[in-house]
């Protein structure tokens, strides 16, 4: 479902967009792709035109990571700038496109972006958080307690993509039927302090970015099959091995 793929960074990036565009441009597959650099002064607003137009996706991994001690509402002050910023030229330049904001803390960003696309006139169900890693970790979690087929294993998670705002609906799932009360209450906070977890482990030195950009292209995926015309389909049948 993709013919071309824009790769966009600043230029203070560790490794440049370009670089990242022409490792991905040996994939065997018919897609171009392209990247984008622009200077940490540079406006998106003005200068993203080429990069955006046309886009039908825009995925958008941006922001400080967390760190050991902080928590995602830490680090609204800076990325809720980064997405806006962001957000402003794909008003501009591809205001039809779907929006996978995967910035945080989601929570408090992806209402504002929705506010920002309400005043431009355009539609802010076209702006999404990307929370699909909360249902990748349910799934793998209940995997590891149950020992159950994991292909069989869908939790639905709702609510937000925070703490306690994380709520995996394991009533919902055939595998967990005979988890405890206890359990379920083990599991819930498994689930949302997965994050802390993974920022803990890496000292410092990180997030979660490669368990993130699996549900993200999960995410991803699933929404060009949507835009496709493929009908009934569900974020754990995207990539799933």
């Amino acid at each position: 479902h993709v013919s071309e793929l824009c790769v966009f960074d600043l230029t203070l990036a560790m490794v440049p967009a370009e670089g990242v565009a022409a490792d991905l441009s040996h994939l065997e597959t018919k897609v171009k792709v392209k990247g984008y650099a622009l200077d940490k002064d540079d406006k998106p607003v003005e200068k993203l035109g080429e990069c955006l137009t046309g886009c039908d996706l825009v995925l958008v991994p941006a922001g400080m990571p967390r760190k050991p001690g902080m928590t995602r509402a830490d680090l609204l002050g800076v990325n809720a700038g980064i997405a806006k910023n962001i957000v402003e030229a794909c008003a501009k330049y591809c205001p039809n496109a779907i929006l996978g904001l995967i910035v945080n803390p989601v929570n408090s960003v992806v209402p504002a972006m929705c506010e920002l696309y309400k005043k431009a006139g355009l539609d802010p169900k076209k702006i999404c958080g990307v929370t699909s890693l909360d249902i990748v970790r349910a799934n793998k979690f209940v995997y590891e307690a149950t020992g159950a087929d994991l292909a069989g294993i869908d939790v639905p998670v709702v609510g937000g993509h925070a703490g306690a705002t994380i709520l995996p609906l394991f009533s919902k799932v055939p595998a967990a039927k005979d988890f405890t009360p206890e359990q379920v209450e083990a599991m819930d906070k498994h689930v949302q302090d997965a994050g802390t977890d993974v920022v803990n482990a890496k000292g410092g030195k990180g997030s979660a970015t490669l368990s993130m950009a699996y549900a993200g292209a999960k995410f991803g995926n699933a929404v060009l099959c949507g835009l496709a015309g493929e009908r009934g389909v569900r974020l754990r049948d995207e990539g799933r091995g």
